[in-house]
């Protein structure tokens, strides 16, 4: 699936191996909670970029202690209408001050761009890899806000 981050379609060099599934040599991997849990002390140990997949019932309490172990975390939408990990990128960037990269996956919809953006989301992996254009008029459209968002990365010139 396209990976739109940085308002363009960019290679994604991230593995999303099974829980069941051996781990490749090398490389960059995202893995499920359940996974971590069970594998923390030899994913560490790999030396290599670790992320993490949440599904929307999971929360960042959960991980909190764990978050300097990730350079990535996936946020699943399983359908447009559970906006849990709404509120997960949002404690996740506010409250447990996550630098990382925040990756919205599942059912990413080009109406939701906007949003998940202002909620701390910095690429998209979507199904319809001709929407770069769309994901750029969508970040644009609206311009004033009445409420404050975790967007401080848009004032330090993040777009």
């Amino acid at each position: 699936m396209p990976l739109i981050k940085n308002g363009a379609i960019e290679q994604d060099d991230w593995l999303f191996p099974a829980d069941d599934a051996p781990l490749p040599a090398g490389g960059p991997v995202i893995v499920s909670l359940a996974r971590w849990r069970r594998e923390a002390e030899n994913l560490r140990a790999r030396g290599t970029a670790l992320g993490l997949l949440l599904q929307s019932g999971e929360s960042a309490e959960e991980i909190a202690p764990d978050l300097p172990a990730f350079k990535l975390i996936a946020l699943d939408f399983p359908t447009f209408r559970d906006g849990r990990p709404y509120s997960t990128a949002r404690l996740l960037r506010e409250r447990y001050g996550f630098a990382g990269e925040l990756r919205a996956v599942g059912d990413v919809a080009r109406d939701q761009f906007l949003f998940m953006h202002r909620c701390g989301f910095d690429a998209f992996q979507v199904a319809d890899g001709t929407v770069a254009e769309n994901w750029l008029r969508a970040v644009s459209e609206i311009t004033v806000w009445y409420q404050a968002a975790g967007e401080a990365r848009l004032q330090r010139g993040y777009r």
